[in-house]
């Protein structure tokens, strides 16, 4: 069997052997843990839903306005980037869109908030199944999940939402044809970019879990540096649709330093693994 199905096997075998507890009972123990970690969703979509002058009007309508801080800092930087206008209007079309609209930024706005929470409180019902040693090696893993989502969020909302909006927003096949765009429409891409982002930062605890059960090492990822950079460079040209090449390295950029702390992390972790080894 090889280290990836040997680790995940032992981490279900500690699970189900911790303080001898049964299998229902560690089902119950997750059933708390998912009922705490949904009331803290819940709380969160209430003060989102509560606010909405300020978490819609001010956040969620932010990047549809030309005063939006990334359009001036845009302008700051070059005349060529500079956006003076965004030529669509927001619309709702449906009885209930407005209504829906605000349930869901509100949901999705919970979700951000409460995410530090929700994953300790999973963090908290798997950490007891690890051995002491991976248990250390873990340590900081609720702040380091915590940080890098909200980098990818703030990147997905200052950056690359506000490139995707601008550029979709004001492309026309013909000028007689206006931009009317629907309210969720509009609503259902910011929160897709934004919490895309969110996900993509996560690159390196992906790779450091990846790394620690030996899937992937740091070799395999310097082999395939050309071929990464090239993905980045066309995922970026993909969210970033805009012609410009700053617009696209805004994106491109980060995204490429992740890739590298990434490689550093995995060798981090296979000098780890070997030292381990040698030390059985």
């Amino acid at each position: 069997m090889g280290r990836a199905g040997w680790g995940i096997k032992q981490i279900i075998y500690n699970m189900t052997n911790e303080r001898d507890m049964s299998f229902l009972e560690h089902l119950e123990e997750l059933r708390w843990h998912a009922i705490r970690a949904i009331s803290s969703v819940f709380v969160f979509s209430i003060v989102a839903f509560i606010y909405k002058d300020f978490f819609f009007d001010k956040l969620v309508l932010g990047p549809s306005k030309t005063q939006f801080i990334t359009y001036q800092v845009l302008c700051q930087l070059s005349e060529a980037t500079c956006i003076d206008k965004l030529s669509f209007e927001l619309i709702n079309r449906s009885l209930m869109g407005q209504f829906m609209t605000h349930m869901t930024y509100s949901i999705v706005t919970g979700i951000v908030l409460a995410f530090p929470y929700v994953f300790w409180e999973f963090w908290r019902f798997i950490k007891p199944a690890l051995h002491n040693e991976e248990k250390t090696a873990a340590g900081g893993a609720t702040f380091f999940v915590s940080l890098l989502f909200a980098m990818g969020v703030t990147f997905g909302y200052l950056v690359v939402a506000p490139l995707a909006i601008n550029f979709l927003g004001n492309y026309q096949l013909d000028p007689s044809i206006k931009n009317q765009i629907d309210l969720m429409s509009y609503v259902s891409t910011l929160v897709i970019l934004v919490l895309a982002c969110g996900l993509m930062f996560q690159l390196p605890v992906a790779v450091y879990v990846l790394s620690k059960i030996g899937v992937l090492t740091p070799a395999f990822m310097r082999q395939y540096r050309r071929h990464a950079i090239m993905v980045i460079l066309v995922v970026s040209a993909i969210i970033t649709p805009s012609p410009d090449m700053i617009s696209q390295l805004l994106v491109a950029i980060p995204v490429y330093f992740l890739y590298e702390m990434s490689v550093f992390i995995s060798a981090y972790v296979q000098k780890q693994n070997q030292k381990a080894l040698v030390e059985m």
